[in-house]
Formats: C-alpha cells, sequence, structure tokens
C-alpha cells in the first residue's frame, strides 16, 4: 500500500460498492501490491498469482457491499479475499506431474503391439485346435491347464476314475499337438 489510512481505504470500498469505477481504480493502486504479495506467497509463481490477483479485484468490485466498517480493518478483508482466493486456486491445481522424459523410461509390462498380434493368432489357433475335440475332453483341457484344476477335480467333475482322466488329457494333448503342428 503506497499511502491512505485505514479510513481513507474503507472510504474506497464503502464507494466501490456504490459503483464507483474511479474509487475503485484508487483502491487498486493502493492494494494492489500488498494484495500480490498475499497471493504470490501463496501460489508461488508470478503468471499464475497475477492472474489471481485480477479475479481478486473482480470478486472486490462484486462483494464490496459486503465489507462492514468497523468489523474488520479494510485491509485485513481485502487481505481476506486475496488469500482466500489463492487458497482457492492453490485447491484447484491439478496435481504436478513427473516430467514426460521420465515417463518414457517406464517399461510397459503388456506384450507390444507385434507380440499382442502373434498371440491373439495363436489364441485363435489353439481355440480352433480345441474345438476339434469332444466337448469334455476339450472341457478337461480347459480345467487342467487354463484354469488349474487339478487332475483330481477334473475326474470328480465328469464323473470318471483319475486314471481314466490322466488319459483324456494325455491322448487330448497329443491331439492338440498335432493340430498345431498341422
Amino acid at each position: 500500500m503506497t499511502s491512505g489510512t485505514t479510513s481513507d481505504i474503507a472510504d474506497l470500498i464503502a464507494r466501490t460498492a456504490l459503483r464507483d469505477r474511479g474509487a475503485f481504480r484508487d483502491l487498486y493502486s493502493r492494494t494492489s501490491a500488498k494484495l500480490f504479495g498475499v497471493t504470490l506467497r501463496i501460489l508461488k509463481d508470478r503468471s499464475e498469482a497475477e492472474e489471481a490477483l485480477q479475479e481478486v479485484y473482480v470478486k472486490i468490485w462484486q462483494r464490496a457491499d459486503r465489507y462492514v466498517a468497523g468489523g474488520y480493518s479494510p485491509i485485513s478483508w481485502l487481505v481476506a479475499v486475496a488469500r482466500n482466493h489463492a487458497l482457492d486456486v492453490l485447491r484447484a491445481r491439478k496435481p504436478v506431474s513427473d516430467d514426460i522424459d521420465a515417463a518414457i523410461d517406464l517399461a510397459d509390462g503388456g506384450p507390444d503391439p507385434e507380440q499382442a498380434t502373434i498371440q491373439g493368432s495363436e489364441r485363435t489357433r489353439i481355440d480352433g485346435c480345441l474345438e476339434t475335440l469332444e466337448a469334455d475332453k476339450a472341457d478337461c483341457v480347459r480345467g487342467a491347464y487354463l484354469d488349474g484344476f487339478s487332475y483330481e477335480e477334473l475326474a470328480t467333475r465328469h464323473s470318471v476314475p483319475l486314471n481314466t482322466m490322466r488319459t483324456w488329457l494325455r491322448r487330448s494333448l497329443i491331439k492338440l499337438r498335432e493340430c498345431l503342428t498341422a
């Protein structure tokens, strides 16, 4: 604040509430340096603080009628408007992301496009070969090798002896290998 007493600032706020543009301009010239300091201290970024200061004065223009003389000092009220707005800006900031160069070094755990295409093609071939098996035998192969069921669980599920299940799976795998190598 370059000059002016507390009562002068209170008078400028009161005249601003009456939409006196000259009083508002004078209020800005007397208080903007202090309010800029408040916004800069909170936001720690000069351009963001300058933008916030403009928005603070828009709020002061719109809310000057809310200042009650004698309640707070006029400077305290102006600082509170600036401080609250700067804190709102700070809360609304998106989290600072890491440098993009650091992200380049991160490995993608998934397959690259070529591998994904090959895997998709192999999966299609395996599914096609599974369809050549009898339905219950194909179900056993899927259960044992894709779903992780034990031979005992599959034998119980299909109501066959354990050795029969082992034979089914061995013969089914031989057929799958023949189909896949053809």
